[in-house]
Parts: structure tokens; C-alpha cells; sequence
């Protein structure tokens, strides 16, 4: 018979020897949060493992496919109020249209030197929020642009959904609201609408310069449009398969909305259905990639890219992200800049020269002074 001096360690009585297996199975179950193993992490019932696994090509190709079989257009287009009006020195011409985007009626604004004369290029303004866009706050912005507010054709798009206003008037888009996704297809029909209506537009050089979610969105542009030759974004969302989103989809799935541009729409039609099972992972992160413009770097046009690194609305990762892929594919200057402000937040006004830094980059898109 053995005893415990011929053995490493005591002898314990079974039913403590059960206890103690049955606490460690329980902490390994604890740790698991019910899933698959001591490692997996499931949020309300949705395994973050899975859903924000690294993009296959086939997936990536498959959200290729489907921009590609995308056609916007300019169709149905009406002009509903066509006026001058003077800012600053400049006499600026307003003109507010309605077209149709896949039977959807969208509304937008097409804005130019009430002066033009020969080739003029484009310049798509995509904006911040949710809230819509203001004609007149864009204007506002004209005395500090320089060159580059008389210079281009102004093309502003309101996203589906949302309000364009000027002066007492708005106009609302039709929905669902489709944040970086159909505000693609909004911004890019009402280009082509800007080329139809207005002569001097010039369709070989176009750029767009996009804030917040709007950076997302001209990024995505640029990506998905060879007219489009420049791009300025300021901090805006390139990657939503970064630990910041998964922050932000873990505490929507828990019931703790974020108040940020785009979170609420994105969790009514996708995170909320995927949590009761009426979407799959798969359909989701379908979603998440035809938002990652991080997923198709090597498409984009020359970039110049804007973020403070203490922005607490989208994190400064989002932008360390996309300069990381540029890096990667060898992209630099002149092509592609890159703008750290150590103490900027979500706030061009908060970004030291950054405005005259997306001037100066847009510039080259204009004509070069005669004589």
C-alpha cells in the first residue's frame, strides 16, 4: 500500500480531489465567456473571433465585385433652385438638384464661380455626422480656402436620409440610411450630375475631401472611382475590423450605444439583428469590409490624411492603420501624407496648418496661371 512519504505531494481525499477539478472546470468555463474554448471571446452570445477575423481575398474580391456592378449614374435629374449669391469677393452660383440613386430620390448641392470660363475641376465635399449637410456652413468655410473656393466645382451630397438645408430651405433624402456604404453611391451619382449640368466641369480632374465620417467616405470614393485623382481626409474611419470598433460593436451588443456618427444605423440594421440571429457573422462582416478602405490601400489616389492623436470620437489607430498599409505598399510623398496632430481632437481647428496643408495639396488639380 502506498502512503504519501513515496509520492511528491499529499494524497487528498477524492471528494476534495472532485471539488477542486470541478472549480478549475468552472474557471476555464468563466474565462471562456461560452465559447469554444479558454480563448474565444463571445460578446452577447456573437464570437468576436469569428466576426473579426482577418479579411480573406475572397471576401475582399467579393465586395470588389459587387462596387462593380454598382451603377449610379445621373438619372432623373431636376434643378431646383439655381442661384447667385456673393461671398466675399467671389459670386458663387447655387445650385440645388434632385436626382434618382437606384430609385432612391437624393438631394445635393452643385456650387461653382458664377464667372466660369474654360475647364474647371471637381472638388466632391463629403461631410461629418449625421445631421446632414449646410449649404451655408460650407460657404462659410470659402473666405479661408484661397484659390481652391473659386477654383472648383463644388459638388455636396447630402446622404440618404439625412437633410440638405440652405437658408431657410431643406430637403431630405430618401433611406435607409447607409452610413460609408450607399454614401458612396449618393456622392458619386450626384458627381456625374455635376458634369451633366455644369459645362466647364472638367471629369479629368477631380478630387474630394471628406471629415469624419465624410473621410470614410472619400476615401471609399477614391477607391472605388479612377476620376477621382486626390483625396484630403481628416480623421476619418479606414478600418472596421480594428480594436477600436470591436470596442465600440462590444458595447453596442451589451446595450451601450456610442453617440458617433454612423454607430446607430450600422446597429439597427446589423449588429442588432446579427445578436438575434437574423444575420450571420458572414453577412456582417461583408459589411465591415466594403467599409475598410484600410482592406484596398493599394487603390487609392494620391492621399493626404489628417488626425489628432487625443480625437476621442474616432481614434487615432483608425489613422495609424491606413498610413501602416500605405507604408507597406511603399507609398510616400508627394504621393501620400500623413498628418499626427499630438494634440489635436476631432476638430480641423484643433489641426495647426492642416488647412492649408489640404489647400496647398488640392492645388495641383488647378489650372496653371496664364502668362
Amino acid at each position: 500500500m502506498l502512503t504519501s512519504s513515496f509520492l511528491p505531494f499529499p494524497l487528498f481525499p477524492l471528494r476534495r480531489l472532485a471539488a477542486l477539478w470541478g472549480a478549475l472546470a468552472f474557471m476555464l468555463a468563466a474565462c471562456s465567456d461560452g465559447g469554444t474554448g479558454p480563448t474565444s471571446r463571445v460578446i452577447a452570445g456573437v464570437d468576436f473571433d469569428v466576426l473579426f477575423a482577418e479579411p480573406t481575398a475572397p471576401e475582399i474580391a467579393a465586395v470588389s465585385d459587387d462596387w462593380a456592378a454598382r451603377t449610379p449614374g445621373a438619372n432623373e435629374v431636376s434643378i431646383l433652385v439655381d442661384s447667385t449669391l456673393a461671398v466675399g469677393s467671389l459670386d458663387v452660383r447655387v445650385r440645388i438638384v434632385s436626382h434618382d440613386v437606384g430609385g432612391i430620390t437624393h438631394y445635393g448641392a452643385v456650387l461653382s464661380d458664377a464667372s466660369l470660363g474654360g475647364p474647371t475641376p471637381v472638388l466632391v465635399y463629403a461631410h461629418g455626422g449625421d445631421e446632414g449637410v449646410s449649404v451655408d456652413g460650407l460657404l462659410g468655410l470659402f473666405p479661408f480656402l484661397g484659390d481652391v473656393a473659386g477654383g472648383f466645382v463644388w459638388v455636396v451630397p447630402s446622404f440618404r436620409a439625412e437633410p440638405l438645408t440652405w437658408g431657410a430651405e431643406a430637403w431630405t433624402s430618401d433611406g435607409p440610411a447607409s452610413p460609408w456604404d450607399r454614401d458612396v453611391d449618393d456622392a458619386l451619382s450626384l458627381l456625374d450630375v455635376a458634369l451633366q449640368i455644369e459645362p466647364a466641369a472638367d471629369e479629368e480632374s477631380v478630387g474630394a475631401l471628406g471629415f469624419s465620417r465624410g473621410g470614410g467616405v472619400a476615401l471609399l470614393m477614391g477607391i472605388r472611382d479612377p476620376r477621382i485623382d486626390r483625396v484630403v481626409e481628416f480623421f476619418g474611419p479606414t478600418d472596421f475590423f480594428g480594436v477600436y470598433v470591436q470596442d465600440v460593436v462590444e458595447d453596442a451588443l451589451l446595450g451601450s450605444l456610442r453617440d458617433l456618427p454612423g454607430v446607430a444605423d450600422l446597429d439597427q440594421a446589423f449588429l442588432q439583428p446579427m445578436k438575434r440571429g437574423e444575420l450571420s457573422i458572414e453577412q456582417v462582416r461583408s459589411e465591415l469590409i466594403r467599409r475598410s478602405a484600410v482592406l484596398y490601400a493599394d487603390r487609392l489616389p494620391a492621399l493626404q490624411l489628417h488626425h489628432g492623436e487625443l480625437d476621442t470620437t474616432v481614434d487615432v489607430s483608425q489613422a495609424q492603420a491606413l498610413i501602416a498599409a500605405m507604408t507597406e505598399l511603399g507609398r510616400g510623398e508627394p504621393d501620400f501624407e500623413a498628418y499626427l496632430y499630438p494634440t489635436g481632437t476631432h476638430s480641423p481647428l484643433t489641426l495647426p496648418a492642416s488647412i492649408d496643408r489640404a489647400v496647398a495639396f488640392l492645388s495641383p488639380l488647378l489650372p496653371a496661371p496664364e502668362g
